[in-house]
């Protein structure tokens, strides 16, 4: 599980074999065996005792700003695997072996979100015509994909263009189904225009605390992009591997919407935009956890999304060092 720490003012110790949390309201003891990571998403006190607990059992403590960004994280000093694996990362961002991996990663975005489309205009006869020409034209989009061939110094510009068009149309088809009340404007980050970003953003940032772990423990590198490139302090591999896993976010939000679980109380207003306040950090990381404790099926087994973002990560280093 992941325990999450979102109210103001709470207390983390080590007691004995537990993590006591104290706030306000409660005092509760969780068990280091139960805790996979902890995430902490405002002004709180946290013990050494604690840090050294949880680095001691491959607890990571992951740090999050109002805008769902993870600027920080405690995690223990030891490589996840391998130093081979960063080399042959490094060596394959030149070769074809990098280009399929990347070209496959946005491939399966864009398939992501086909199926998406495809389930709600199953389920919502009445947005048929609206859905399908977005569904055809997205579909086309990643055969364009797939049909790419040449290096990734030659062909980077095309695949982000094309994934590109892809999500303005996928977001454009969602915008189209979404309650008048809730309807938004393109995507927006930092600080986020409407509700819908708002919460999209953050879901975002604690999925990608969840990629960036994936990516220490089996010995990647989480700066050495091959879609992303190079800058500074830029987790640019990160942000490539992410790419596969939004959907699970997505859906996330735009069942919090069909449920009618969303409404103005979970937001506070900014200058420019809109943040999450402390319930609406609670709706949301208790649905995406609910979400990423799913069962789905991963080449013919039963495993829980969360799971997926490792047994993924461990995939391509094993293809790297093969």
């Amino acid at each position: 599980m992941q325990l999450v720490i979102n109210t103001r003012g709470a207390y983390l110790k080590k007691e004995k074999n537990c993590f006591l949390v104290k706030n306000d309201d409660k005092t509760f003891e969780v068990s280091a065996d139960k805790v996979d990571s902890i995430l902490i998403t405002t002004a709180a006190t946290i013990t050494t005792d604690a840090i050294e607990f949880a680095v001691e059992n491959n607890i990571d403590i992951v740090f999050l700003n109002h805008f769902g960004d993870p600027y920080g994280r405690v995690w223990h000093s030891k490589l996840g695997s391998t130093t081979l694996i960063r080399r042959r990362q490094l060596e394959a961002e030149a070769t074809i072996v990098g280009f399929n991996l990347a070209r496959g990663w946005i491939a399966q975005k864009i398939e992501n979100q086909l199926d998406f489309l495809k389930d709600l205009k199953k389920n919502r006869p009445d947005d048929y015509d609206i859905l399908a020409p977005n569904i055809a034209k997205i579909g086309q989009l990643k055969e364009d994909i797939l049909s790419m061939k040449g290096s990734l110094n030659e062909k980077r510009g095309s695949i982000m263009g094309t994934e590109g068009m892809a999500s303005l149309t996928y977001f454009e088809a969602l915008n189209s189904i979404m309650p008048e009340t809730w309807k938004f404007n393109g995507r927006s980050r930092d600080p986020a225009q409407d509700a819908f970003n708002c919460l999209l953003n953050y879901g975002y940032g604690v999925l990608y605390s969840q990629v960036e772990k994936a990516c220490i423990i089996a010995g990647l590198d989480p700066y050495m992009g091959f879609l992303h490139t190079d800058n500074y302090n830029k987790k640019s591999f990160v942000f490539d591997l992410i790419e596969i896993f939004r959907i699970h976010i997505d859906r996330t939000v735009i069942n919090l919407f069909s449920k009618k679980q969303v409404h103005e109380g979970l937001f506070d207003k900014i200058p420019g935009g809109l943040y999450m306040n402390k319930d609406g950090k609670a709706v949301l990381i208790t649905a995406v956890n609910e979400t990423l404790d799913k069962d789905i099926d991963y080449n013919g087994r039963n495993v829980k999304i969360r799971n997926t973002i490792q047994m993924e990560c461990h995939s391509i280093a094993n293809s790297l060092i093969k």
